[in-house]
């Protein structure tokens, strides 16, 4: 896949500002983003701190490339009466608009939703933040990871030997961005038949704690705390991961009988399928121990590919644990284009990760990779705004715009 000229996509014609840092909100908007809707990035005079995360190479910002992808960045001082203005201003000419900020700020800065909405009644405001706009931790600072401890998630994270362990990625700052961005869709589609927005309110600790969702009611009725299971699924076996002969390891996951005789007969050896601590879902379960070294018997006599190969072919579900650099040679990721390159300004050329998900009739796209601080600036005032040119020079001489940018 390469860049496309015009946007695409059911977002197509669908304005979002985006008031946003690191990680949740910025992945909401290019969510968006990719799938049609024209997203302009508005930046403190320092820039998001995203653009300080990931890694670097020289002075090129590599994670920014992909999470500010298809948006245009305009840099607008909200502490200055004429930044929020425009601000106003602007969001009086747009559908959705993406904020992040701790509650309360919008309304102290002059532009909560009952400000915005008096201007243009069909906005809709998506608000991220750690804990909800109401209630009576909301106004407490909440990251991704510290929604995760307060959800109970942490605390199913790891090893049941060791404490609740760090998962390595943003996992409820992603998620959190698919719920706001899901909730923006809703409120677009209510409003295309009443004419009204209204407020998408998404707390980080909420959407970790829909990943409860099994656990509440078994608390509720058996009193029941589960707690970490490493890398098995509770109350399925086999279901976990087993090291291979080459050092590598591979998920194999036998959910059901039928799936459970395919394994055995695989591994060679079918007298397990007989075996009265195996007969059933709950008896496996019950004895996984016991099943978990058979498997690892045999596992441990073949290299992580055969073991893919030979399990694949009998129709048992596996994989071997790709790192990065397994993924970028991996055939399956080509075919599905979730290894996009695209061209870069200084770099020539770089690789982000694809669009999901697939749709058939209006598919995402990547226009462009994520622009540098303040570029588009000049260009997104002139458009929505109608600016001429000689305000946004005095504007920027006052610091109420980037230097700069697009002419």
């Amino acid at each position: 896949m390469v860049a496309t000229e015009q946007p695409r996509g059911p977002l197509a014609g669908i304005r979002v500002l985006e008031l946003c840092s690191t990680i949740a909100g910025p992945v909401c908007a290019r969510l968006m983003a990719d799938f049609g809707a024209e997203v302009i990035k508005v930046e403190p005079p320092e820039g998001d701190a995203v653009r300080k995360m990931g890694y670097h190479d020289g002075d090129a910002e590599l994670y920014t490339a992909s999470i500010l992808r298809n948006k245009e960045s305009a840099v607008i001082d909200l502490k200055t009466p004429e930044g929020k203005d425009l601000l106003r201003r602007m969001a009086a000419k747009s559908d959705v608009l993406v904020e992040n900020f701790r509650p309360g700020t919008m309304e102290r800065l002059g532009l909560g939703y009952e400000a915005l909405s008096q201007d243009n009644p069909g906005l809709v405001m998506v608000r991220i933040s750690g804990y909800g706009q109401t209630g009576p931790k909301s106004q407490e600072a909440g990251y991704g990871a510290i929604c995760e401890a307060f959800a109970g998630v942490r605390h199913m994270t790891g090893d049941p030997d060791r404490p609740p362990a760090r998962v390595a990625l943003a996992v409820t700052d992603y998620l959190t961005a698919v719920y706001a961005a899901f909730g923006a869709a809703m409120a677009l589609i209510e409003r295309s038949r009443t004419g009204r927005g209204q407020v998408v309110d998404t707390a980080l600790y909420e959407c970790a704690f829909s990943m409860m969702e099994s656990v509440v009611p078994a608390h509720d009725r058996l009193g029941i705390v589960p707690t970490r299971q490493g890398s098995r699924l509770p109350s399925m076996a086999p279901n976990s991961l087993y090291p291979a002969g080459d050092g590598a390891w591979v998920l194999i996951a036998a959910n059901n009988n039928a799936v459970f005789a395919r394994l055995a007969e695989a591994i060679g050896k079918p007298q397990l399928i007989d075996d009265p601590r195996f007969d059933g879902i709950r008896v496996r379960s019950e004895n996984v121990n016991a099943i978990d070294a058979e498997i690892e018997e045999w596992s441990r006599r073949h290299d992580s590919v055969e073991i893919e190969r030979v399990l694949t072919a009998a129709g048992v579900p596996v994989s071997r644990v790709n790192t990065i650099a397994d993924i970028f040679h991996d055939p399956h990721y080509a075919a599905r284009e979730m290894l996009l390159r695209l061209p870069h300004a200084s770099l020539g050329e770089l690789t982000i990760a694809g669009i999901a998900p697939k749709l058939s009739a209006t598919p995402g796209a990547v226009q462009h990779l994520g622009p540098g601080l303040g570029a588009d600036t000049r260009t997104a005032l002139r458009r929505v705004l109608d600016l001429p040119d000689e305000e946004l020079d005095a504007l920027e001489q006052r610091g109420v715009l980037a230097p700069g940018g697009a002419a």
